[in-house]
């Protein structure tokens, strides 16, 4: 029974990151909450992650945890009209993109840290 429940839970979380995919590109969706759209979108559909999955626990940290809070919380942002159509046309599509925005945020990212790290080395 709880295999059913994660399993669920898994669909409605890939079919909630494409309708917040969607929800980022669409007029009617406050700015503030397109902009959060964005960055969790960005970062979820990376091929790199932030904290990379072969680090024991952290790894699977921000899969696990952090982005279905980022998800929670731009859904909050939407309005609810809204979100049933994104989540209808997400339904519709299907498919999952991926983003090469997130894959350069993310890499960016790591370039800066380690730029840091060299500085304090050096």
């Amino acid at each position: 029974m709880w295999r059913e429940r994660l399993k669920d839970f898994a669909r409605r979380l890939k079919r909630d990151l494409v309708a917040l995919w969607i929800a980022a590109r669409d007029r009617r969706t406050p700015l503030a909450a397109r902009g959060l759209a964005i960055v969790v979108v960005a970062y979820a559909l990376s091929p790199v992650d932030l904290i990379p999955d072969f680090i024991p626990v952290l790894g699977y940290l921000d899969d696990i945890i952090l982005v279905p809070l980022g998800l929670a919380l731009c859904i909050r942002f939407i309005p609810a009209v809204l979100m049933q159509d994104f989540r209808a046309l997400a339904a519709a599509r299907g498919r999952v993109p991926a983003s090469r925005a997130g894959l350069i945020a993310v890499l960016l990212i790591w370039a800066l840290l380690a730029a840091w790290l060299v500085s304090l080395l050096f």
